[in-house]
């Protein structure tokens, strides 16, 4: 007799997630031999820098930070963001009530509907946007009503645009800027009409700030929290993966409105153990310490970004030129889909790119190119992209 497995109802309904399929793909392509140029998953190819590597290294060393780390993060972590925050926002942050420390972002992120959304409840998420928004919600059993982002709102949301029913049924709202993955940017007057939506219809507000430290052409990406009245409608998360390179650490961090950050504190509380110390003395060098690293990190993306921009403008794709991210977002050539693109430059041409329909219906007619690979594969990868549109 055999033992059948079933699945449940939440999995069966969930979209494959998009980076899975594409790692797929990409075996079977490498499998023929093909020499494969990744630009798809934003995934930094830059080392950590060394002082946040030397602070790993003593504190792993040290017997007390062997044990149980808090659920909240350390005292003197949270103390550290609230510090980052003052000088790089100048905004201020109570370290006590206000910050709770994550293990990277996307976990804080894919928990908090379970501290805000009952079956049935409904949340905004942008479309095309990260996928784990829709997913933490789903998992709780809420449902998604997306707000599309389109070219000729600067992939900004349109709010006069959602219905006032689901504007009044929406328990939670999350935007991102700067964008994964259309690369926009939003200003004080986005985020302030933002606060004013939230306020008239008693939303949260989740802002995903994982990008803002990657920036071009001078150009410096502000906080929401900045706003006036922002702390009062929601919370900021961030990460120190993009920005100091250290995604396989798992270290981010959500502040805001207290009583929202100890909700998802009290999730955490009984769904996990808490960051591991060392990397939490490792994330304080990193927001503590000299950020000369950030400027050197920057540096080498303009210069990525500079050939991409050159070689698809030379091929007369549609981009616009990024202030900020490590993504570029550009538009499929006539007669393909996004997918239909992307295969393509996958199997004739041995690139990768992220196909716009992946994060969401709205993306398509759209691909992403991630800065995450040395000049000279990017300048091969046009050439090769050359070669075959």
């Amino acid at each position: 007799m055999s033992f059948q497995i079933d699945l449940s109802d939440r999995l069966k309904e969930l979209p494959p997630y998009l980076f899975k399929e594409i790692d797929a793909q990409k075996a079977a392509v490498r499998k023929q031999g093909v020499d494969i140029i990744d630009l798809g998953v934003g995934d930094p190819d830059m080392p950590t820098p060394p002082h946040i590597i030397d602070a790993l290294n003593a504190a792993a060393r040290n017997p007390a930070n062997h044990r149980y780390p808090s659920y909240s993060g350390m005292g003197q972590f949270n103390q550290s963001v609230a510090n980052w925050y003052q000088k790089r926002f100048q905004v201020a942050l109570d370290a006590d009530q206000e910050v709770v420390t994550l293990i990277g972002s996307k976990e804080g992120i894919a928990h908090i509907p379970l501290a805000f959304i009952n079956p049935g409840d409904l949340a905004l998420a942008s479309s095309p946007g990260y996928p784990v928004y829709h997913t933490g919600v789903a998992f709780a059993g809420g449902k998604t009503w997306f707000m599309d982002l389109v070219k000729s709102n600067d992939f900004l949301p349109d709010l006069n645009a959602i219905p006032a029913d689901v504007a009044k049924a929406a328990r939670l709202m999350f935007i991102n800027y700067p964008n994964n993955p259309t690369s926009a940017v939003a200003g004080k007057e986005f985020f302030q009409s933002v606060v004013e939506f939230a306020k008239k219809n008693d939303i949260i507000v989740c802002h995903d700030a994982a990008y803002s430290e990657i920036a071009f052409d001078g150009y410096k990406p502000i906080s929401f929290l900045e706003v006036e009245g922002a702390k009062s409608v929601g919370i900021e998360f961030h990460s120190l993966s993009k920005t100091y390179n250290m995604t396989g650490w798992r270290l981010g961090f959500a502040v805001g409105r207290k009583e929202i950050i100890q909700a998802l504190g009290k999730i955490k509380s009984n769904i996990d153990s808490g960051a591991f110390q060392a990397v939490q003395f490792a994330g304080m060098a990193a927001l503590d310490g000299d950020q000369t690293c950030l400027d050197q990190i920057n540096a080498e993306y303009q210069k990525r970004l500079n050939i991409v921009m050159d070689g698809l403008d030379s091929m007369g794709f549609s981009a616009r030129r990024p202030k900020a991210t490590f993504y570029v977002w550009g538009e499929v050539p006539k007669g393909y889909t996004s997918t239909g693109f992307a295969s393509h430059l996958l199997t004739r041409a041995g690139i990768v790119v992220t196909p716009g329909n992946g994060f969401g219906a709205a993306g398509e007619g759209y691909f992403r190119i991630a800065l995450t690979m040395g000049a000279d594969r990017l300048k091969e990868a046009m050439d090769r992209i050359r070669g075959v549109i």
